[in-house]
């Protein structure tokens, strides 16, 4: 069995909401707090019992978990959930309330945007700095200086004082510094988000090299492709609670089916919709690899599933579309069962209907979804915004990369192919 890299047990770190910066104390107050000190720890130990208190909020709480020498581990969850807390607890830039944390080996960490760096000394300087931080000898930070610069892409700035750098510079710079000092244990927050699509590429990759070179690696991502893609197991965090541990693609399947499809009133209760009511849509689900996920990875499978009520009887020629939208409005795409050729002619007048999306082809986002209805032309129930839906990132092509976030739009399988002048071949299939 390997040795541990990273040993928690109970974790839980406790936050005071809203509460206003200390005053400056005088002696008389310094000589005060003595006396009430013994009631003070009473009070402290309350807190840790867990009567925080309504001014207070638990970020971590009572989180256990080893992780193994050379391995690759994701941290998942919405925001808030507790992930960057964990990492801050793991860096010791932040003690725990409660627990502790047993760490073998030297940290690298890239949490902040600059994290460990001094803004008055140069990216030369900055680099043995970190280096001397994580207790490397100056030939071997030397040995790795060129390597560096080249990755980062600073070298007309390396001698500048990085308080004049850009964010973008400071995070490759930051980012080369963490990977390439070789730290036995490599902690990388969603920071990357921050990076251009050609910078974030580059970062994956170098992550993939150093878990392969046996080193531990922690990686929060929102990036569920990335996540996949390079983490052997993932933890899944709800609410400073370790919800989940496991294979990445089990705990990612599981953090996916619970992201909620919308906050607003059930589909029934709606009152904001059109149509004479001769046909209502009652509920909307979908399910993804034969479960219910209201999230789905671009490139898999998702069937929509619709419930509706009618009349007393059954309902003639059924028209049905489904709109799905960006939060700006702007239509992506529509399914609709006449134009695909499935027409209903008589529907009964309860019951459900479902639209399945062969590897679906929108880029990670969140969009929304619209429902109309027609019966024997006439419109009878029209919902806007029935559902949201959040689309994450999936292996749609097969290769673990997607375009940037920023570039949305449609996934199509695509082929390529290479011909010097004057050659001739068939045309090339699909990827």
């Amino acid at each position: 069995m390997r040795e541990s890299a990273i040993r928690a047990e109970g974790l839980s770190k406790l936050y005071h909401v809203g509460r206003r910066r200390e005053s400056y104390r005088t002696l008389r107050d310094a000589v005060a707090d003595a006396f009430k000190a013994p009631l003070r720890s009473i009070r402290n130990r309350s807190l840790a019992a867990g009567d925080a208190g309504s001014d207070t909020i638990w970020a971590l709480k009572d989180v256990s978990f080893t992780i193994r020498r050379g391995e690759v581990v994701g941290v998942i969850g919405r925001n808030g959930a507790g992930k960057s807390t964990l990492l801050k607890i793991l860096s010791r830039i932040t003690e725990p309330t409660e627990g502790f944390a047993d760490i073998h080996g030297r940290i690298g960490s890239l949490l902040e945007v600059g994290t460990g760096f001094h803004p008055e000394l140069t990216g030369r300087e900055n680099i043995y700095l970190n280096g001397a931080i994580l207790g490397m000898k100056r030939a071997e930070i030397a040995g790795k200086f060129d390597e560096i610069v080249a990755f980062a892409e600073v070298d007309a700035f390396i001698d500048t004082p990085v308080k004049h750098y850009s964010s973008g510079m400071y995070l490759r710079l930051a980012f080369a510094v963490a990977a390439h000092l070789e730290p036995e244990i490599l902690l990388v927050d969603e920071v990357l988000a921050v990076g251009d699509a050609a910078f974030r590429k580059k970062c994956l990759g170098k992550m993939g090299e150093v878990a392969g070179g046996g080193r531990t690696v922690l990686f929060v991502s929102h990036d569920m492709a990335a996540v996949e893609g390079i983490c052997q197991n993932a933890f899944l965090l709800e609410k400073g609670r370790l919800a989940r541990v496991g294979p990445a693609r089990e705990v990612v399947g599981a953090y996916l089916s619970s992201i909620p499809v919308s906050g607003g009133p059930p589909l029934d209760q709606r009152r904001d919709r059109q149509g004479n009511g001769k046909f209502r849509f009652t509920g909307i689900a979908f399910r993804s690899g034969g479960v219910h996920a209201d999230a789905v990875q671009c490139g898999q499978d998702l069937e929509i599933v619709l419930a509706y009520r009618g009349g007393a009887g059954p309902l003639p020629n059924a028209n049905i579309s489904i709109g799905i939208y960006t939060s700006s409005g702007q239509c992506m795409l529509v399914l609709n069962n006449e134009m695909a050729g499935a027409g209903f002619e008589t529907v009964p007048s309860e019951g459900r209907m479902s639209c399945k999306v062969l590897r679906f082809p929108l880029a990670p986002g969140t969009y929304h979804v619209n429902l109309y209805g027609e019966i024997n032309g006439v419109l009878a129930d029209w919902v806007q915004q029935a559902a949201f839906l959040t689309v994450e990132g999936g292996d749609f092509f097969g290769t673990g990369r997607l375009p940037p976030t920023s570039h949305g739009g449609f996934l199509v399988p695509q082929g390529w192919r290479l011909e010097a002048a004057g050659e001739t071949s068939g045309p090339a299939r699909p990827g």
